[in-house]
């Protein structure tokens, strides 16, 4: 049975409060990425405040589903980094608690929203988006607001271009105008220039009133009555004060919404999936239609006569004509005509196939675009529960709270979910991509990350310790450390020099046999290499006495010894005999060409590294080595009695 204890409450309480904050953020970050598309549309338009507020409040409507994962995923990952960073975590772990255990109240919490998503995409949305279009398509036929620049031709006013080489901002009054007006054809324009001009709205704000003075009105004349006159080309009018009317309306008025609501993403996803039906059906009659055509499609044919004709229609309709007997037995004249008719039925069948192609094309793209929009309340719905068991985990083991390292990574999940939900929609749109596949591969991406995540979090998996893949890179490349040696704090027992001297002398002797034995310079046989074992038992053997040596020496008060110790080199001790430990990944590396050269090279690099890390470990040897006797006979029982 399922109890609410004070863990769930206090992780639900903490999700909450994340939650609603990132909510905002997101949706006021994707509202502010779709404005930037349409700001070109709003801009000097004279839109009220009423306008405005409807515009952006069906444009958050429309985008609340797509901020809920991305809110789900940034909370999730703050609210465990936060755990993880103050070790509450760890305390709940030790109480015996695993992290599904710890976010049950949250899985709980993100289905809820994920519901909530769905009824936003099912019921809200589409009458959010037939509004919000509805109300772009009327800013977009709204005229804008007459603001009539100096120096350059001004196109807002329909039919009409207008210049002002200058304007007085307080009396309004406009100077050096110049209108080129277009009516109803190309023959039908006029051209007015004025010294001055006062320009204003009538009382319906359905036309602009401009009263000009001292200008000359020229105008063509061959569309009207006089047109055809040779004698009256044009109408030139010398004028002191005149008065135009121009069309300009200035109010909004609502666009027909009737376009919209054919949109798929107007409808429910039981209206969806009614007229998916409908076009399916539809779509198949149409090719069956086009089938039906192109089956039965006969071609004109010239005859020689008439028992000729009969003979090559029979010949024709059975598939078995010759057609190149039949026209080797015509006439150079009707040669001409059959190859001319033959151009012209050919041009006329590529022209009515690409006619019926792209009608194929946009009929089957609508439902397609249905089939997406159906697939598309679901998956949004679905992101959010994989959203969560991405950044849950992934808060649980990077364990870094606050907006830092969690918006960053936050960011780089939804790029990536953004740019394979973008691209399989672009592709399924235009049938490269089956339609399941282009909306589906966002899932199928992200889907095993969660479970990964999930998986490695729940384990206390160590999966993003920086200091792992360091030390990976590190040994890959071939880098290594050096030593720190200092003096210790608190020396209880002093060093057993002459069982020191012993080693390091034995280390010497060691390395002079095994310089004789092993030439290091010289390059060794692959094949020995990745396809036989070859562990170097003497340099570890080495290397252990050594390190039991500068151990012991570690404990020293002698400032000589301890910076000599520092000079020993840290020694690989296989990799410059094999590239791994186990024989199967080095047979795989050596089949693997590049692979296999890359740490060949590799290997000869340590193998140089090794060659002169013995000269370094027998130079600081013999000058450890008398300065260790020196203090073994002063520390000696017999010097202590004296």
């Amino acid at each position: 049975m399922f109890r609410i204890k004070k863990l769930d409450i206090f992780v639900a309480k903490q999700f909450l409060q994340l939650f609603m904050g990132a909510f905002f953020i997101c949706q006021f970050v994707l509202m502010m990425q779709f404005l930037w598309r349409y700001v070109d549309e709003l801009i000097g338009k004279g839109l009220s405040m009423e306008i405005m507020a409807q515009f952006f409040w069906y444009m958050g409507l429309m985008l609340m589903p797509q901020a809920f994962p991305l809110a789900i995923l940034l909370s999730s990952l703050i609210v465990f980094g936060n755990l993880g960073e103050s070790s509450e975590l760890t305390a709940i772990k030790a109480a015996g608690i695993s992290l599904l255990q710890a976010s049950r109240s949250l899985i709980v919490i993100v289905l809820l929203i994920a519901g909530v998503s769905f009824y936003f995409q099912d019921v809200v949305g589409p009458k959010a988006y037939e509004s919000f279009y509805q109300l772009l398509l009327s800013v977009k036929q709204k005229s804008p607001e007459v603001e009539i620049p100096e120096g350059i031709f001004y196109d807002g006013i329909p039919n009409s271009n207008l210049y002002v080489q200058k304007k007085n901002l307080e009396t309004g009054v406009l100077y050096g105008i110049m209108i080129y007006r277009r009516t109803n054809s190309y023959e039908d324009q006029a051209i007015i220039l004025a010294d001055s001009g006062m320009m204003q709205s009538t009382a319906e704000k359905k036309h602009l009133l401009l009263t000009l003075y001292s200008g000359e009105w020229f105008e063509n004349m061959q569309s009207q009555e006089l047109g055809g006159s040779a004698n009256v080309p044009y109408r030139r009018e010398t004028f002191t004060q005149k008065q135009i009317v121009l069309d300009f309306d200035s109010e909004f008025n609502l666009a027909d919404e009737t376009g919209i609501a054919a949109d798929a993403r107007s409808k429910s996803i039981d209206q969806i999936l009614t007229d998916l039906d409908s076009i399916v059906i539809f779509n198949d009659s149409i090719g069956r239609t086009f089938e039906r055509d192109a089956r039965y499609r006969t071609f004109n044919m010239v005859p020689l006569s008439k028992k000729d004709s009969l003979k090559a229609y029979a010949q024709a309709a059975s598939g078995k004509a010759d057609y190149d007997t039949l026209y080797s037995k015509l006439s150079s004249d009707k040669r001409r005509l059959v190859v001319q008719r033959a151009m012209e039925r050919a041009q006329s069948e590529m022209y009515d196939l690409n006619m019926k192609s792209d009608y194929s094309f946009d009929i089957n793209r609508r439902e397609r675009l249905h089939q997406m929009e159906a697939i598309n309340r679901f998956s949004l719905a679905l992101s959010c529960i994989i959203f969560f068991f991405i950044g849950a985990p992934l808060g649980a083991i990077i364990r870094k709270g606050g907006l830092g390292v969690p918006v960053i990574i936050s960011v780089l999940v939804f790029i990536i979910f953004y740019i394979f939900d973008a691209s399989g929609m672009r592709m399924a749109r235009a049938d490269e991509w089956t339609v399941w596949f282009g909306k589906g591969i966002p899932m199928m991406v992200l889907t095993p990350l969660a479970v990964f995540f999930t998986y490695k979090a729940n384990n206390d998996s160590v999966v993003f310790n920086i200091d792992l893949y360091k030390e990976l890179l590190r040994r890959m490349l071939g880098l290594r450390m050096k030593r720190n040696i200092t003096r210790k704090e608190v020396i209880i027992e002093d060093p057993k020099y002459d069982l020191d001297v012993d080693l390091l002398l034995n280390v010497c002797k060691e390395i002079e046999e095994y310089s004789m034995e092993h030439k290091l310079l010289y390059w060794p046989n692959p094949i020995n290499v990745f396809f036989h074992a070859g562990d170097d038992q003497e340099i570890e053997k080495i290397n252990t006495a050594l390190e039991t040596a500068i151990e012991d020496l570690g404990y020293t008060r002698d400032k000589l010894i301890l910076t000599e110790l520092n000079h020993y080199p840290i020694i690989a001790t296989h990799a410059h005999t094999r590239p791994f430990r186990r024989k199967w990944m080095n047979v795989v590396t050596g089949l693997v060409l590049p692979i296999g050269i890359f740490f060949y090279f590799r290997m000869i690099r340590f193998r140089l590294r090794l060659y002169k890390d013995l000269r370094i470990i027998r130079n600081t040897s013999e000058r450890i080595i008398p300065r260790a006797l020196d203090l073994s006979t002063k520390h000696s029982p017999i010097t202590d009695i004296l």
